[in-house]
């Protein structure tokens, strides 16, 4: 029979054949690297059996999906190897997630970490096995029965809440049988390094109301060598983290009296505010106008944008004489009302309208961290009311925006296309015509995407980018949302070329997603080492001696009234503990002055990360260091 490859090429293969004996057909090397496939679309087992016209593409471990089935298979082994020491113990989920997995079980005994080390040896001894992983289904009825006598009552449940018709599917390997969708790999020896490396609980699917179980992290990697790298770079975020640099270079703080709600500091408050002023600053060259809408409106707003239904578990409701409100979890809303206060005519269009707007947004407890996820930020918000044909245009010119921004900060980025998800709102015309417009903006900007399937907003796909910080992790900031519902739901119009009232397109974007967050990015990103544009500090005087300290006063203020950032370290300290604390406060230029410096009018000029390079008259110091904060270099 006849089956076609990625590349369109026609396989010829023996009736019934199974996505291994097709890679076999294309070459060994190709067999031996194979860890999964997919067959018109889907991804499924090597052992799949193919049919004639079956589109089929190999997968290896050079690819995320190949990585998802090697290390939801180290799940199962970890399963299996946790049956095997605690035979009373119940299982609930194992998914995947990055860089590894993790399991959810129900221990008669409480295990720590210390645990760990028989666990791994249980594991190394299947995996050593390499024992075949089969896959085989079964009905609903013999599902319960099977999972019944294991006394898996989580199984059970999991079987039970799976919707008619589902193919109920589990996997074996030796006397373990788990039920999962898959899929797998072929056998537990193709598992090369994996580690466990952390405890925590868990509630049964996420209910506070339910058991308390015990969630257990591994990692897994195609090779020992990435495994380790994967572990330095965990060193290196550790020195990084935005929590503790943020406390130590007095950014931030985190109090119990506003859990979720962090404070800035004085020098917090200098960087926000120059992102925002940077922000503003390119807003206005790309012709956007700022507006502020209130932080709580009346839940008629809410049921109109759909947000009372489809969000109103995350938000803060009140009531106000009487009257259902919400705080803000969105600005879009109150941008809406902002564009109906005024007629407008497609010659008015687009405009571009941006908030920063503060809003608030209920998160777990057990979710918050640091400036990552919080309860209340600042969206840099901007929503573009538009003609469907300047729909293309409008979503380059973001993308053109969001570009110049992370390459400023030295990011490298991929981009997602994500597309129409469950519970979403709209005709599938609308939503077609959407996801259309995005591809073909970021197919004439030549930006490479994947497609994330069923993970756009609930009113529109959208255009995710994902930063690469400088250690390699990725994080999701900026975002392209194309919507054709929320100005149907207001009923917002524009008069057109004809004279007919229509309805404008809308695009929400965000560039730094959360200032906060952004800053927690940038901390971690930089190690605290601010480039000069940055940094809430850019200068530390230093005296050598009393004689020099109103000579390093006048330097300082001599800068601050430039618009520069600068202080002078008047203590009764000896230069070397000056200079070190400078050091720890990460500042980017120490200046040393002594007699001679305040005879010439010079300065002896440290740079973080260098050293002393020299000694440098005043005024071309004050000149280099307005340059490279008028240029926002990074060094």
């Amino acid at each position: 029979m006849k089956i076609y490859l990625k590349n369109g090429d026609a396989l010829e293969v023996e009736q019934g054949a199974d996505c291994l004996a097709a890679a076999s057909a294309i070459s060994e090397g190709l067999a031996r690297a194979a860890v999964a496939a997919k067959v018109n679309g889907h991804l499924v087992d090597l052992r799949h059996a193919l049919a004639e016209g079956d589109k089929l593409e190999i997968v290896t471990l050079k690819d995320k999906e190949g990585l998802d089935v090697y290390r939801h298979t180290c799940a199962h082994v970890l399963a299996q190897a946790l049956k095997t020491i605690y035979p009373t113990c119940k299982l609930a989920i194992g998914p995947v997630i990055d860089n590894g997995f993790y399991y959810d079980v129900d221990f008669k005994t409480p295990i720590t970490m210390e645990d760990f080390a028989k666990v791994e040896a249980e594991m190394k001894k299947i995996i050593k096995s390499n024992l075949p992983i089969e896959r085989f289904t079964l009905s609903r009825e013999e599902a319960i029965a099977l999972m019944s006598k294991y006394h898996e009552n989580y199984k059970v449940e999991l079987v039970q809440d799976l919707p008619e018709g589902e193919e109920i599917s589990f996997y074996k390997q030796g006397s373990f049988t788990d039920l999962c969708r898959g899929p797998h790999l072929p056998s537990t020896g193709k598992i090369k390094a994996f580690k466990l490396v952390s405890i925590a609980g868990a509630y049964w699917r996420g209910d506070e109301k339910k058991k308390m179980l015990t969630r257990i992290y591994g990692t897994a990697f195609a090779k020992k060598e990435e495994m380790d790298a994967y572990f330095e770079m965990l060193e290196e975020a550790k020195k990084r983290d935005h929590v503790k640099l943020g406390k130590e270079m007095k950014l931030f703080a985190l109090m119990n009296e506003g859990r979720g709600f962090p404070f800035f500091l004085p020098k917090g408050m200098v960087l926000k505010n120059l992102l925002i002023d940077y922000w503003r600053q390119i807003h206005r060259r790309e012709g956007y106008v700022e507006i502020q809408t209130p932080i709580i409106l009346n839940r008629s707003l809410w049921e109109t944008s759909g947000h009372w239904d489809h969000y109103k578990e995350n938000m803060y409701t009140t009531k106000i004489d009487g009257e259902d409100c919400a705080i803000k979890p969105m600005n879009c809303p109150g941008g809406m009302l902002v564009y109906k206060l005024t007629p407008h005519s497609y010659k008015d269009l687009p405009i571009r309208m941006g908030e920063l707007g503060i809003v608030h947004r209920h998160e777990k407890s057990g979710q918050l961290h640091g400036l990552m996820r919080v309860r209340c930020f600042t969206q840099d918000d901007a929503h573009i009311f538009m003609t469907p044909d300047q729909i293309t245009t409008e979503i380059k010119g973001v993308a053109r925006l969001i570009n110049e921004v992370y390459t400023l900060f030295g990011f490298k980025y991929h981009v997602e296309l994500s597309t129409r998800p469950e519970n979403s709102i709209g005709s599938d015309e609308d939503w077609d015509a959407a996801t259309a417009a995005l591809r073909q903006a970021l197919d004439e900007l030549n930006l490479p995407y994947v497609v994330n399937e069923g993970d756009g907003a609930f009113y529109g796909p959208k255009i995710d980018f994902h930063l690469e910080d400088s250690i390699g992790r990725t994080w999701q900031c900026g975002t392209i949302q194309l919507d054709f519902q929320l100005p149907q739901r207001f009923d917002a119009e524009y008069v057109g070329e004809d004279g007919q009232k229509h309805r404008p397109i809308m695009i929400h974007r965000v560039v730094f997603g959360s200032i906060e967050r952004f800053i927690g990015i940038l901390i971690e990103h930089f190690a605290g080492k601010f480039p000069v544009w940055l940094a809430p500090e850019q200068v530390k005087v230093l005296p050598v001696t009393d004689r020099a300290a109103d000579y390093a006063q006048k330097l300082a203020d001599e800068m601050n009234a430039m618009g520069l950032r600068a202080s002078a370290d008047l203590r009764k300290e000896k230069i070397g503990k000056k200079i070190l604390d400078a050091e720890l406060e990460k500042v980017p230029y120490k200046l040393v002055v002594g007699d001679k410096e305040v005879e010439e009018d010079t300065v002896s000029v440290r740079r973080r990360g260098e050293g002393d390079i020299g000694a440098m008259s005043r005024a071309a110091f004050i000149e280099m260091l307005v340059q490279e904060d008028k240029e926002k270099k990074i060094f």
